[in-house]
C-alpha cells in the first residue's frame, strides 16, 4: 500500500502570516520522506467534517502550484475537484499547467460537487444532481480530448468549445491520471470504468458491494478492473509521542485487506515538527508490505 498526505485544514499556529511557510515545510517533508501523493480539498469554505466554516481555507489549484514549487517527487492532486467550480476547458488547462510546472506530477481528481453552501455563498451556480453529473462528464470528455491534442469543436451536454487548444501539452503520458471521487453506483462508478485510472471511496461496510458494482461497469466498458487504482480516505493520528503508531498500521492493513492500494490520509498535528518523520519512519515501511 502507498500513502498520500491529504491537507484539508490550514488553521495552524501563526495564522495566515505563517501559513505559506508552514505549508512549504509540510510539503517538503512529506515529499522527502516518501509520501506518494500530496493532496488538498477543492473547497472554498471549510467543511463541517473538518472544522468551522470560517476556518482558513485556500483555493486548491493556486495551492497545488505552490506545492509544486516546494516538492520534487510526490504526485499532486485535489481529492477531489468539484467539476461545477470551473469551466471544463479551464479545469483541463489548470491540471495541464500543474503537470507541466511539476515535471509531470499532476493528477486530475474530480467529482460532481456537492457543497451547496459554498457554491451559493460565492455565486457559483449549483444545479440539480442530474445536471452536475452531466457537467462532470463534459469535464472528463473535454479534458481527454484536449490531452489528445484534438482541437475540433467539442459539443457536450452543457459545454460547447469551438477550439479546445491545449498548449503546452501535459508531460504525463498518455495524459495526467484521472481519479474520480464518490461511490454512486449508476453514474460515478460507471464514469470511473469509462474514463478514469483511479477511484476514491470511503471505507464503509458497503465497500465490497461498491467494488463489485465497479467490476460490473468495467466489464460493460471493456476495461480491466485490476488496472483501476482503488484509493481510500482515512485519517492518521499517531499521538503526540507516537503512542498510536501500531493502531495506525493496523488501520492501513485493514484498508489493504478491503481492496485499497492507496490511502489518502489527513494527519492530526501535521503542522507539529516530527509528526511526518515519525509516520515515514515507522508507518510507511510497514504499509509498503501490505
Amino acid at each position: 500500500m502507498r500513502i498520500g498526505l491529504q491537507i484539508p485544514d490550514f488553521t495552524w499556529p501563526g495564522g495566515p502570516a505563517e501559513l505559506g511557510r508552514t505549508l512549504a515545510d509540510i510539503a517538503r517533508t512529506a515529499d522527502s520522506v516518501g509520501f506518494e501523493y500530496i493532496g488538498v480539498m477543492d473547497h472554498f469554505f471549510q467543511i463541517s467534517m473538518v472544522g468551522p466554516v470560517e476556518n482558513d481555507m485556500l483555493e486548491a489549484y493556486t495551492t497545488l502550484g505552490y506545492l509544486a514549487a516546494h516538492t520534487e517527487r510526490a504526485k499532486l492532486l485535489t481529492v477531489v475537484t468539484g467539476a461545477i467550480y470551473r469551466y471544463p476547458g479551464l479545469l483541463a488547462k489548470a491540471v495541464t499547467t500543474l503537470d507541466v510546472l511539476s515535471g509531470g506530477r499532476g493528477v486530475l481528481g474530480v467529482g460532481a460537487g456537492w457543497n451547496e453552501e459554498e457554491s451559493r455563498g460565492l455565486g457559483i451556480p449549483f444545479a440539480s444532481v442530474k445536471q452536475r453529473f452531466e457537467e462532470l462528464e463534459d469535464a472528463l470528455q473535454l479534458a481527454l480530448q484536449m490531452w489528445r491534442g484534438d482541437e475540433t469543436p467539442f459539443h457536450g451536454n452543457h459545454v460547447h468549445a469551438e477550439r479546445p487548444l491545449n498548449v503546452p501539452q501535459a508531460l504525463a503520458k498518455p495524459h495526467p491520471p484521472i481519479l474520480i471521487g464518490g461511490g454512486g453506483e449508476q453514474k460515478t462508478l460507471r464514469f470511473v470504468a469509462k474514463y478514469a485510472q483511479a477511484c476514491n471511496l470511503f471505507p464503509s461496510p458497503d465497500l465490497p458491494h461498491k467494488l463489485e458494482v465497479l467490476r460490473e461497469h468495467c466489464a460493460n466498458e471493456g476495461r480491466d478492473y485490476d488496472e483501476i487504482e482503488k484509493t481510500g480516505q482515512t485519517r492518521f493520528d499517531l499521538g503526540r509521542n507516537g503512542e498510536n503508531i501500531n493502531k495506525t498500521i493496523e488501520q492501513l492493513h485493514a484498508l489493504a485487506e478491503a481492496g485499497f492500494s492507496v490511502a489518502h490520509g489527513s494527519m492530526t498535528n501535521v503542522s507539529i515538527p516530527g509528526q511526518l518523520d515519525l509516520l515515514a519512519e515507522q508507518v510507511i515501511p510497514a504499509a509498503e508490505k501490505f
